[in-house]
């Protein structure tokens, strides 16, 4: 374990002696080179802090010591992010914000995060864990909304900047710690990236009234760091069973070259 922290630390060095040589000799590139330099280091971090131990063999998903794990899996729908099709609200409010929007209208802003707050709390509990584990499940795959993390670009006080909320982090920190006694690996799935990343669909809370991921470079910064915040915190954590860095993405993009520039 002290071998890949010690591995963090020096790439987290080599990645800023990086963007300062950025800064000197080519600053007028510097921001779309830090781009890239970041998420590099974010795959790095993720391969260097891999004591999760998931990894393939041939056509295998196998375990630190080399054992097949067929992942039989389950996903809290609706618990981080609720989505019209699965709330029965489509007819009139598919993407969460609208949902919440129809909420704060019935009973005003206070009561409406009260709710929100008490179904996070009571949506997905341990005793939802220790059940799966009794039925055979091995893994739970979590959809995240990016907001349960950090705010909207839109709400940031320095634009560029991330001012992190705890709340996401500690929901996943829970389901951890209700997964471990069971060996059961859990998937982070970005599911509403910053500025949603697919339109016409209520699975990401798209608001069409402003930059989507595609159409903000403030958005996509945010997503990197967000991962690389993601994958600082839970490096070491050998029940994390994998990262699905941007879920459905649900856009035209030629060439798929914006998605490329991200990854």
């Amino acid at each position: 374990m002290g071998y890949r922290g010690d591995s963090f630390r020096q790439l987290v060095g080599i990645k800023t002696i990086i963007l300062n040589s950025i800064k000197i000799l080519n600053p007028k590139n510097y921001n779309s080179m830090r781009n890239y330099v970041l998420f590099v280091s974010l795959i790095f971090i993720v391969s260097f802090g891999w004591s999760q131990g998931l990894h393939t063999q041939g056509t295998q998903i196998v375990n630190s010591n080399g054992e097949e794990v067929l992942l039989r899996g389950y996903g809290p729908g609706g618990w981080q992010i609720m989505e019209g099709y699965m709330m029965q609200t489509s007819g009139f409010a598919g993407s969460q914000h609208e949902i919440k929007e129809r909420l704060v209208d019935l009973m005003g802003e206070t009561n409406t995060e009260v709710f929100f707050d008490k179904w996070r709390e009571n949506h997905f509990t341990q005793r939802d864990v220790d059940s799966l584990a009794a039925w055979g499940f091995n893994s739970i795959r979590i959809p995240m909304h990016y907001n349960l993390f950090t705010l909207p670009i839109e709400e940031e006080v320095v634009p560029g900047e991330n001012t992190w909320i705890e709340t996401g982090f500690e929901l996943i920190d829970d389901v951890l710690a209700w997964a471990a006694p069971h060996n059961i690996y859990v998937i982070l799935d970005m599911h509403a990236a910053p500025g949603g990343q697919g339109a016409g669909s209520e699975i990401n809370d798209y608001d069409p009234t402003k930059p989507s991921l595609w159409e903000s470079q403030e958005n996509r910064d945010k997503l990197v760091a967000l991962w690389t915040r993601i994958a600082d915190r839970y490096k070491d954590n050998e029940w994390i069973g994998g990262y699905d860095l941007i879920n459905e993405t649900h856009w035209d993009l030629p060439g798929n070259a914006l998605l490329r520039e991200v990854f």
